[in-house]
């Protein structure tokens, strides 16, 4: 799929048009050195990138919010949801052919009745507009790699998908959902259960840890044989004495009173396990967020940009960027406490239920005229039940998360075996998409840069190595550049289903040579779209822009109009 216009409306009135083409697309900020206040990040040419994004099942919220130093621009937050704005994206199967099949998708920034998200006419709920969206570009019908994994790479606008080639999700995602995706780029099917049963067996190893400090399998059932010793001495000794129905029925109800009190303490105490380990994991995470002496730091990275001048980002940026990859990953672990939360209180309200129910039942026996032995024989055979509940509820638990573990674990090898039985497979997959990568990067930057595919620990992990050695900053933008552009040709060359297009912002660090190369001779031989939105004074002057550039932007003439 190509990407034919971007339309911005507010209600019925067209804002922006912006038709895309074959090739090169630039997005030119016209704003002078001289005059700017701020990065150039103010006229809306990285927003472009975004509103795409947007239209293919983002949030949004990076269009008005900075993660990294968590800044909102008001403004335009007021704008968007102020007023009806719709973002028009119209894919095409052939930009060079009018006729081609189209995928028309409108989405605003409205809530409720009045939110419209739409593909060729039709409204989607959430749940199901990323995977509509999936089916028709990617012809897949499998719930993973979800479309906001697969398009990822293809949009290139934040801070970790700008310095990892590869690793463009969520910093929290495992190497099993990652291995799926990467998989899926090379056409290889795989189980895609294989993430949840990892995080799944790891939950399982966090509980047995937890069971092992109060008691193993063994010693439960040690003691659950004593305890049933004890118990059915004490019935024989009860069933000496004579006792009405009345009392045998009260004293039953009881018994099931209190072992439904033990249910129901197992389950909640199973709860808030979870909660707690959520919660440790959570205040770990909280650990990791860095509170330095800046201004101090701040010395140090000025001194040693005196002798590395090329040095591009702050300490305050690097910083910011850290502690947001924190936040995120405490979003991810922590989003099912609610419900959790909710569980705990709806089994506290049945608990406290019947453990009224258990004080009025024992009370009312102790009134039945029962003898004192018999009364003190019940006492104990109550005290017995009520742990022989405990322990059982344990035994459960073990045996439960045991056998939990013997089925995941042999789903986890069927899974891997399958896996690897496709070894021969997927490395001359790699081995054909390294032909282009090889070949796109010499010519990009002079280094041969390669992708190889290792299983390692069941799992297989992609990396990628350049024979002349590691890119510096410049070099690491080319390599995503080569990388980009090698797969929508192995793609083709395979029959992959691919996005054709490729939105790369701050192109600006690669050199005005590669830029020039980039520009004029490798993206022509690719067939694809490349969308860069750049400062014009930071082009190579040799470069005739006009014939590349779809938009050009400036504080007199902003994205969205808004001064």
């Amino acid at each position: 799929m190509f990407l034919k216009k971007l339309e911005i409306h507010n209600g019925n009135e067209l804002v922006r048009e912006i038709p895309f083409h074959k090739g090169i697309n630039l997005i030119v900020d016209e704003t002078k050195p001289e005059n700017k206040t701020d990065s150039g990040n103010s006229v809306g040419k990285t927003t472009v990138l975004r509103l795409i994004d947007f239209c293919l099942d983002g949030d949004g919220k990076n269009i008005y919010y900075d993660p990294e130093f968590k800044n909102t621009n008001k403004k335009i937050e007021e704008f968007l949801k102020g007023n009806n704005i719709i973002v028009t994206l119209t894919l095409t199967e052939d930009i060079e052919n009018d006729d081609s099949e189209v995928i028309v998708i409108r989405r605003n920034f409205l809530a409720y009745k009045k939110k419209i998200q739409e593909i060729n006419g039709e409204k989607y709920p959430n749940d199901s507009f990323g995977t509509k969206l999936k089916e028709l570009i990617f012809r897949s019908e499998e719930e993973k790699p979800k479309l906001r994994q697969l398009v990822s790479k293809n949009i290139r606008d934040e801070k970790n998908k700008l310095v990892n080639t590869l690793k463009v999700l969520n910093p929290y995602t495992t190497d099993a959902e990652y291995e799926v995706l990467f998989l899926f780029w090379f056409g290889v099917d795989v189980d895609t259960r294989k993430d949840k049963l990892v995080r799944d067996k790891n939950l399982e190893i966090k509980l047995q840890a937890r069971l092992k400090k109060e008691s193993t399998l063994s010693q439960i059932n040690q003691s659950l044989i004593i305890i049933n010793r004890e118990i059915d001495e004490r019935l024989k000794k009860k069933d000496t004495f004579n006792l009405n129905e009345k009392y045998e029925e009260d004293l039953s109800t009881l018994n099931a009173t209190k072992n439904s009190i033990n249910k129901l303490s197992g389950t909640i105490g199973r709860l808030e396990l979870r909660r707690e380990l959520i919660i440790e994991s959570k205040v770990d995470l909280e650990k990791d967020f860095a509170n330095i002496d800046i201004n101090q730091i701040k010395r140090m990275y000025e001194k040693a940009k005196s002798f590395l001048p090329s040095l591009q980002k702050t300490f305050e940026e690097t910083l910011n960027f850290h502690n947001e990859m924190v936040q995120q990953k405490i979003k991810f672990i922590t989003e099912e406490l609610p419900q959790i939360e909710r569980d705990i209180n709806d089994n506290k309200r049945q608990l406290s239920t019947f453990l009224t129910q258990e004080k009025t039942l024992s009370k009312k026996l102790k009134k039945t005229g029962a003898i004192e032995d018999l009364q003190l024989i019940m006492d104990e055979l109550n005290s017995f039940y009520e742990r022989k509940g405990n322990f059982e509820e344990q035994k459960r638990l073990w045996e439960s998360s045991n056998d939990n573990l013997n089925t995941i674990n042999e789903d986890l090898d069927k899974i891997n075996r399958n896996i690897y039985s496709k070894d021969e497979l997927i490395q001359n997959k790699i081995t054909e998409f390294n032909q282009y990568f090889s070949e796109i990067s010499s010519r990009l930057d002079g280094l041969h840069s390669l992708l190889s595919a290792d299983n390692s620990d069941g799992v297989y992990k992609l990396s990628i190595a350049n024979i002349e050695g590691n890119p510096g900053t410049g070099s690491k933008k080319s390599q995503m550049a080569s990388f980009d552009l090698a797969y929508i040709k192995f793609a083709d060359a395979t029959g992959i289903p691919c996005l054709h297009f490729i939105l790369q912002d701050q192109i600006e660090n690669v050199h005005s040579n590669q830029i020039t190369n980039l520009l004029t001779e490798i993206v022509n031989d690719v067939n694809c779209q490349y969308v860069l939105p750049v400062l014009r004074d930071k082009l190579p002057k040799d470069i005739d822009v006009s014939q590349y550039e779809v938009i050009s932007l400036s504080q007199d003439n902003k994205l969205f109009k808004v001064v």
